[in-house]
């Protein structure tokens, strides 16, 4: 996951980027694959619109698209022939149109916290609103209300205030291993990847009584332009009038500027770019890698 960036001096709006995601598994035998499935095409919207995209491997495979519960698009690779080694390759293109100081039209109703969802749109949220982890003893729910200054505070600070306490109260650290932290490792830890934090900003603006989803993509971090890198995670909370309002607590960043939605979910392991099996012996994979290039056209 990328490290912080350093925040845009100046809103950019019209940004065409270049995007080449390889992911690569190497087997000690040759082995049957399963299906596999790919979350790798970016999700279009007002703001980004896809010019190009295409996604190829070896072995060769039959590709089959769907959607799933969250509108996300599904591809899955199915294999006739057994393989060493698995590659996995996208390409994409597009342009993304976004502020980076956005202004949001939040409704009247929600412009200071507490307020109530209308029953629509709770019963639309549903689980988007519910805490995903077991909380031992209000740990993080009591964490979360720390941020409440008053009663009524205003929403779109409290937010703020919670995007930001994560990467002042916890290190950031890239991790290789999959998964990811519960909200409360993360607290005691004091120190998580990019979708550790996303994960603990969801749950803690859950337990707020916050709509809330995680999303899984990719950073233009100028910094790392023409390097290897990887996927970046971060948050989403509906607010009515403005809809989805981005959160990225690796960067203290609100708003899209600069990033790129894959896939939004209720849990990030709804999300993963790759996911799939193989027959054999577990210990036949020697090694998974994945590079990530993101570059400005």
């Amino acid at each position: 996951m990328h490290p912080p960036s350093p925040a845009s001096a100046a809103a950019e709006f019209l940004q065409q980027f270049s995007i080449h995601h390889r992911t690569e598994y190497q087997y000690r035998h040759a082995v049957s694959l399963g299906p596999h499935r790919l979350m790798l095409r970016p999700r279009e919207s007002h703001e980004l619109r896809l010019i190009s995209s295409r996604i190829t491997t070896w072995p060769p495979s039959t590709l089959t698209w769907a959607q799933d519960v969250f509108g996300n698009a599904i591809a899955t690779a199915t294999f006739q022939e057994p393989a060493e080694k698995l590659v996995i390759e996208s390409d994409m293109t597009l342009e993304l149109n976004s502020d980076a100081w956005p202004v949001f039209p939040i409704a009247t109703r929600a412009i200071t916290y507490p307020f109530s969802y209308s029953q629509e749109e709770r019963t639309d949220l549903g689980a988007l609103l519910s805490c995903q982890y077991p909380n031992s003893l209000g740990r993080v729910s009591a964490w979360a209300a720390g941020f409440v200054l008053g009663n009524p505070t205003d929403t779109l600070s409290l937010l703020k205030d919670l995007n930001a306490g994560i990467s002042a109260n916890a290190s950031y650290e890239a991790r290789d291993d999959e998964g990811t932290q519960t909200p409360t490792r993360t607290l005691d830890l004091g120190r998580g990847s990019c979708r550790d934090f996303a994960v603990l900003f969801v749950e803690a603006a859950r337990s707020l009584g916050f709509g809330a989803r995680v999303v899984s993509g990719y950073n233009f971090a100028p910094a790392l332009q023409g390097q290897a890198g990887t996927t970046h995670a971060w948050a989403e909370v509906f607010l009515p009038g403005a809809g989805w309002i981005t959160f990225d607590p690796t960067n203290r960043q609100l708003g899209g500027f600069n990033l790129i939605p894959v896939a939004v979910a209720r849990n990030l392991s709804q999300a993963a770019p790759v996911s799939g099996s193989f027959t054999g012996a577990a210990d036949n994979l020697l090694r998974l890698t994945v590079a990530v290039t993101v570059n400005p056209d």
